[in-house]
């Protein structure tokens, strides 16, 4: 039984979220609510589609004066972030529209941040650092993967840093969130598996995020670790995740798996907004890097390592995981092993690479890779693991022989370690 006077709960979530097959057509009117002037963010393959105009239409018939930047580009070098910045100054809306995959929504994010705050945006990398309110946003996601639309994040390339940068507050957080699955069909198969794994990693990370007693009466950092609430979000995403992913990928055109998969990235967004990831996220930032690969490929890639670190010393919230997944019997230690294979068989099945070697990094860039990791001190304190250089470079040099059976001595040592404590 969950030790309820004994945790805490917490989640910052938009004024709305609408959900559901036809959501969409609510936008317009969601749209007045915040204001007259929208400036509407769209991937630019998405600009000409049928759902993109039917949008555009509503909003001229709610009497919403509307101008459209198309110009998304991913991984969002931060000059073309303050560029975009500067051309919806001359628009001078009072509401931003954000449509389309991640990038999409991280930009529409940034230029309501610089809108209301100015430039240069490396003022606000870090955690909590914007200083107030942004301009409204509403959030339509077509992809599901990032949960983009209910996060207090944005992430951006500076060609100053080696990693990706992100700026963290709740005060980017969208106004509404309106999800409807139907804008996710026939979405690449590709652009399916990677988004989808992401997904399962932010449900993941959420639920076996270090565990801490928040300081109510100071500012709570923007990722407080694990919590009642969250977690109960994560553990009903993993479990839709593991029946709808496979074949989400394997068929773009099924409204179950799509619906399944948009549901269940939505609550992963929800959980991991205070929760938090952890060392999938981390390392991924520098492979991420290194090889110009999507996101969600790095982390989904990542994912059965870091598990399977964790075996020793969070083994009850890996059976619980197996248990979301319908899989594992017997020991507990039995179903969390369970939940790792599963969660591998899981992204072997979509596709993605099994290695750090498939995904292009040699084994030169390792240390490198390791270092750079353990800068990411946010994410990497929030796992249970010690964060320490021992610790990543292990899942690292696992990672990259695509071997998780050489992360056994440490499983087995700390589990004997907490057999001893006991």
């Amino acid at each position: 039984m969950t030790d309820i006077a004994g945790s805490f709960g917490l989640l910052r979530l938009p004024d709305s979220i609408a959900f559901g097959d036809g959501s969409r057509a609510g936008i317009p009117g969601t749209v007045a609510s915040l204001g007259s002037r929208a400036l509407v963010v769209c991937d630019p393959f998405l600009a000409t589609g049928e759902a993109f105009t039917e949008l555009l239409e509503g909003l001229g018939n709610a009497g919403i004066a509307f101008v459209v930047d198309s110009h998304v580009v991913p991984e969002l070098p931060v000059d073309v972030v303050e560029e975009a910045i500067d051309r919806a100054r001359t628009a001078n809306p009072d509401v931003i529209v954000g449509f389309g995959g991640g990038s999409a929504l991280d930009l529409a994010k940034l230029i309501a941040l610089g809108l209301a705050h100015g430039t240069p945006l490396n003022r606000f990398y870090g955690e909590n650092l914007v200083p107030g309110p942004v301009l409204p946003l509403v959030a339509v996601p077509t992809t599901s993967g990032t949960g983009s639309e209910v996060t207090p994040v944005a992430v951006l390339a500076d060609p100053d840093r080696e990693l990706k940068v992100g700026i963290s507050s709740p005060h980017l957080i969208p106004r509404a969130a309106v999800v409807d699955p139907r804008l996710m069909l026939g979405a690449p198969a590709s652009v399916t598996a990677s988004a989808g794994a992401d997904a399962l990693v932010h449900a993941v990370e959420a639920f076996t995020a270090q565990a801490r007693k928040p300081a109510w009466n100071q500012q709570l950092p923007v990722f407080v670790g694990r919590n009642l609430l969250s977690s109960a979000l994560a553990l009903e995403a993993i479990g839709l995740i593991g029946r709808s992913l496979r074949q989400a990928v394997r068929n773009g055109n099924d409204l179950e798996a799509r619906s399944h998969m948009a549901y269940a990235s939505l609550l992963a967004g929800m959980a991991f907004g205070t929760a938090g990831t952890h060392l999938s996220h981390a390392i991924q930032y520098p492979v991420g890097a290194l090889t110009h690969t999507p996101h969600g490929l790095g982390t989904g890639m990542l994912l059965p390592y870091v598990m399977q670190a964790i075996v020793g010393n969070d083994a009850g919230r890996l059976a619980e995981i197996a248990g979301a997944l319908g899989v594992g019997s017997g020991s507990v230690e039995d179903a969390a092993q369970a939940a790792v294979d599963e969660v591998a068989a899981i992204m072997a099945d979509i596709g993605l690479p099994q290695d750090l070697a498939g995904m292009g990094v040699t084994e030169a860039e390792l240390p490198r890779i390791v270092e750079l990791s353990l800068t990411v001190r946010r994410l990497v304190a929030n796992s249970s693991l010690e964060p320490n250089e021992e610790t990543v470079a292990r899942i690292v040099r696992a990672a990259f022989d695509g071997d998780r059976a050489a992360l056994a001595p440490l499983v087995a040592g700390r589990l004997s370690e907490r057999k001893i404590n006991k």
